[in-house]
This record gives C-alpha cells, sequence and structure tokens, in this order.
C-alpha cells in the first residue's frame, strides 16, 4: 500500500487540482486526504474505488504500480474503462524496444501482466519495422493457428478498444478464463455482446468471450518461427494432426 500515497498526490497534480479540491470532491476532510498522501494512514477501500473512478486508473495501477513515471495521463493505455502504465522502452537510439514474454513465464501472466516488476523482467529486443506504439512477443503453444508453429513468438501491438478489432485479423487475447491465446477475431459486440475467436486449425470450434473477461488485446505485427520448414509442410502436419483426431473419434464411438 506504500505506492498509493505517492499515486495520490502525483494524480492529484497531474489533474491540477489542490489537495482541498479534491477532498471536497471525495467528500472528506483535507486532513485525511493529506494522511493518505504523507502514508500516515490508507485509505478504505471503498475510497480506493472512488479514487480509481476519479483519476480514471486501475486499481491494480493504484496500489500495485509507480504511477510518478508518468508525466502526462495520455501515456497512460485503457483496459476497460480504466487505465494502466504501459512505458514505451526504447533503445539508445530511440528506437521502440519490444518485449518477450518467455516460454517459462507465460503461464504466469495473467497474474502478473499488471505486475510491474514482472514486465520490468522481461528481456527486449529490437525489431526494425516497429513504429510508434507498445509491443510485447507472445509464445504460441499448440498447432491451432497454422502456419504458426509450436514454439514461435507472434509480436503484437496493443490495442486500447475492443472496438478496434477489424473482423478476420489476428491478435493475441489475454482473458480471463483461457489466458493468452492466439486467434482470429470478430467483433460480435453490438450483435450478442461478444467477441468470437476462430481457429485457422478447423478441429478446433470458434467460441465467444464477453468484453470483460479480456484483459488485453494485441493486433499481429510479425511472427518469429523457430525453423525454416516450408508453409506446404506444417498444413500438411496440422492435416495428419486433423485426421488423426477424427479417426480416434470413430473409434471411440465404436467402442
Amino acid at each position: 500500500m506504500k505506492k498509493i500515497s505517492k499515486n495520490i498526490a502525483h494524480l492529484r497534480h497531474l489533474r491540477g487540482v489542490s489537495q482541498e479540491y479534491l477532498a471536497n470532491d471525495l467528500n472528506i476532510t483535507r486532513s485525511r486526504l493529506s494522511s493518505w498522501e504523507e502514508h500516515r494512514a490508507e485509505p478504505p477501500i471503498d475510497l480506493i474505488v472512488r479514487l480509481s473512478e476519479y483519476f480514471n486508473v486501475s486499481i491494480d495501477s493504484l496500489l500495485k504500480i509507480d504511477l510518478t513515471k508518468v508525466n502526462d495521463l495520455r501515456d497512460l493505455l485503457k483496459i476497460g474503462g480504466n487505465r494502466i502504465l504501459f512505458p514505451v522502452m526504447v533503445d539508445g537510439e530511440g528506437k521502440d524496444l519490444v518485449e518477450l514474454v518467455p516460454i517459462r513465464a507465460s503461464a504466469g501472466y495473467l497474474q502478473g501482466y499488471s505486475d510491474e516488476s514482472f514486465i520490468e523482467s522481461l528481456p527486449r529486443i529490437s525489431l526494425p519495422f516497429t513504429d510508434s506504439g507498445k509491443f510485447r512477443g507472445f509464445p504460441i503453444q499448440g498447432d491451432s493457428m497454422p502456419p504458426i508453429e509450436q514454439g514461435a513468438y507472434i509480436i503484437g501491438k496493443y490495442v486500447e478498444e475492443l472496438t478496434d478489432i477489424k473482423d478476420g485479423k489476428t491478435y493475441v487475447v489475454l482473458t480471463q478464463n483461457d489466458g493468452l491465446v492466439y486467434k482470429r477475431l470478430y467483433n460480435k459486440l453490438e450483435e450478442d455482446g461478444t467477441i468470437h475467436l476462430h481457429s485457422d486449425n478447423k478441429a478446433y470450434y470458434p467460441y465467444q468471450v464477453k468484453p470483460e473477461e479480456v484483459f488485453e488485446l494485441w493486433s499481429f505485427v510479425c511472427s518469429l518461427n523457430p525453423s525454416d520448414s516450408p508453409i506446404s509442410d506444417l498444413v500438411y502436419n496440422s492435416i495428419q494432426n486433423l485426421q488423426a483426431d477424427v479417426a480416434e473419434l470413430k473409434n471411440q464411438r465404436i467402442a
């Protein structure tokens, strides 16, 4: 809870309001607000929620992230209706760096995606074709999206709004129930209130997620494959796997 005291004071300065002004908006005394900013006391959960709504910043960000690194609220990217810190890292030449989520860390990404120390620990690489924005690389597991191979990396660019989804394009999605997935998306928010996720491997059925279940969205920029296998071989292997699955289902029915 130590970070929240600095965060409250810093966000208040960014908003350009005095302690008295903010205290009045929160319907509390100035001395109570001052005790939070000086870390002599901690705000109760109901007022943490109100502070989150007031500054339009996620509760996780208020509690876990050092927001004093932000000099402009526009540097905070949106997740749902709130904002969270996504510092854009650059190399010595000012080029944007791409963070890579190692395979061993991908299982814990759902818990660590909003953890500042977790994100800062990720390795980084420089790529020549990344324009301005926030980029991250994710390891791909399984065979649901040929010709992307097991162990390949998808480099994605952060997408702030679900309404920016382009139907039929591929995205890395962090969801509440499935963690990290790489799928072809279709925006059906107006039709049925969900996002439709499709695999290119037809052995996997499409499914839907509600917008509140989506924590992060990254649009495809490029892929880094671990081998030089021809696309035809990859597609052939995918078809072979599909045929084997169908044969197994038939055998189960016969049994």
